[in-house]
């Protein structure tokens, strides 16, 4: 994961076009979670959580709550992180669909 991390961010600050994204992506696998900026940065955040975009703070304040106060799993940490900041954040969409590798 790292590896592949690193390459996409030296793509991102390489290519002409890639460079001028303002993007975030979160990857990760079992071990790790990184964040790979559109300036090329690889960031491995201080918890086991990330999180991106306009609710992201609200998202990652009630992922934090949810996984020192509850067995959820990680998946339904997810779920209900984003539910908690689509309802506090107007620039959060509701409709959520996660993707899981297995």
């Amino acid at each position: 994961l790292e590896r592949s991390a690193v390459e996409l961010a030296k793509d991102w600050r390489t290519d002409k076009v890639l460079r001028r994204l303002e993007a975030l992506l979160i990857t990760a696998n079992k071990d790790n979670i990184l964040v790979v900026s559109g300036s090329g940065e690889v960031i491995r955040p201080d918890e086991d959580i990330a999180a991106i975009g306009s609710g992201g703070m609200y998202a990652l304040a009630a992922a934090r709550a949810l996984m020192k106060n509850t067995n959820l799993s990680a998946r339904e940490i997810v779920s209900e992180a984003m539910r908690i900041a689509s309802s506090i954040c107007i620039y959060t969409n509701g409709n959520i669909t996660i993707e899981e590798v297995k």
